[in-house]
């Protein structure tokens, strides 16, 4: 894994917030449906969800190996706390580290 390099904010109004990062900051926003909306950026990626309560920020590691990876939090201490799922482009997990900060792993499809 590397350094983080998502961020994943969640909304309880999509269009307004996606509105106010166009305008404020001239977002340009990847469509992946009515419930995520994403944000690609030099060094950071950035996405919005609006399918939960969830208003923390959850940043993100990127790997190249899911399973490997959510091993690998499991053996150094940390909780799964939603098991890899599929989304548009990838799959990944949730975990929490052992001082309850909630973060998530990411593995994106092979392309070709």
């Amino acid at each position: 894994m590397q350094m983080p390099n998502y961020l994943e904010f969640g909304t309880s109004d999509m269009e307004s917030t996606k509105a106010f990062y166009i305008k404020a900051f001239g977002f340009q926003f990847v469509d992946y449906g009515p419930q995520y909306q994403g944000v690609n950026g030099e060094t950071l990626e950035i996405g919005f969800h609006g399918d939960g309560d969830t208003k923390a920020p959850l940043v993100g590691f990127q790997t190249n190996d899911i399973a490997k990876a959510a091993d690998s939090v499991k053996e150094a201490g940390g909780t799964i706390v939603r098991e890899i799922y599929e989304f548009p482009g990838g799959r990944r997990f949730h975990f929490r580290d052992p001082g309850g900060n909630e973060l998530l792993v990411y593995q994106y499809e092979e392309q070709g």
